[in-house]
């Protein structure tokens, strides 16, 4: 609008002269008519680039109208999802409590309620670990002093313990028996002739442990055995070692898949070792 008002006062000033004096030439009054037609011109020029500058800025405002309103509701949007993701957060970490605090162990419901009260009914035999799935035999209880023969209440406590096993829910484990004597050296050469070592001792015992389960129905295919003497003790020993290192422990763990338990034909187990009699002086027990 300024550049147009100049214009006009621009074309105006250039036709004084002409009113100033009584007569001028022909020409310069026609080139003053052809500016002051040029001046026009770039008036109405100048007027139709305002209004397409206005139609423009209107146009943009309204982008920016636009722009803002959706802004606005990308941030509602934003604020609603918050609010749905901090209340799933929150109903996930009240989830991971409940099932913390539910200390779901590695065996079917009903097989750990069942190793539960087996092993309730004979806490000075038993325990059980429902975390692990871990059952532990305390050898004190279970076999004789120097020898490898379960004693008779441990053989029933075993005989109850293969019905377990062969409970439905459970014939998908197998039974990892494993030895274990604290770091007392075998002293007597009759006990020594058997089992020449710690080692040798908790494995035998282990291997008695695994053939009363056969024996009581337990296939075979589905049992290991192993012994590590001394060398996994669960407290320090002491001059005569330590009653809790002395025990056999009992695992049981999905079975591999490449084995067909139900092609196993059961047999009698050859208890190839006899029993040891102990004499009336006593030795640290094992």
């Amino acid at each position: 609008m300024q550049r147009a008002s100049a214009l006009l006062s621009l074309a105006a000033m250039a036709a004084l002269p002409v009113f100033g004096v009584g007569c001028v030439q022909q020409d310069k009054y026609d080139a003053l008519l052809e500016s002051n037609r040029s001046l026009q011109e770039q008036l109405v020029s100048t007027e139709d680039q305002r209004d397409v500058a206005r139609a423009n800025l209107n146009s943009v405002q309204q982008q920016l109208s636009d722009a803002r309103g959706q802004v606005n509701q990308i941030g509602q949007q934003n604020s609603r999802l918050k609010s749905q993701f901090d209340s799933v957060a929150g109903d996930y970490d009240k989830l991971m409590s409940r099932v913390s605090a539910m200390d779901v162990g590695p065996l079917p419901e009903d097989v750990e309620s069942a190793l539960t009260d087996l092993a309730s009914a004979f806490p000075d035999l038993l325990s059980f670990d429902r975390r692990t799935g871990m059952l532990q035999f305390s050898s004190d209880f279970t076999f004789d002093l120097g020898s490898t023969e379960v004693r008779g209440e441990a053989v029933n406590t075993l005989n109850r313990l293969a019905e377990i096993l062969n409970s439905p829910n459970a014939l998908g484990f197998e039974v990892k028996i494993v030895g274990h004597t604290d770091n007392v050296r075998i002293g007597k050469p009759e006990t020594r002739a058997k089992h020449p070592t710690n080692v040798h001792l908790s494995v035998h015992r282990a291997i008695s442990v695994r053939d009363t389960l056969v024996k009581a129905g337990l296939d075979a295919v589905r049992t290991q055995v192993a012994g590590y003497g001394e060398f996994r003790p669960l407290v320090p020993n002491g001059a005569r070692g330590a009653a809790a290192n002395r025990r056999v422990e009992i695992f049981l763990t999905p079975m591999p898949a490449d084995i067909d338990v139900s092609s196993y034909i059961p047999q009698q187990p050859v208890n190839e070792r006899s029993t040891v009699v102990v004499d009336e002086t006593p030795e640290p027990m094992k």
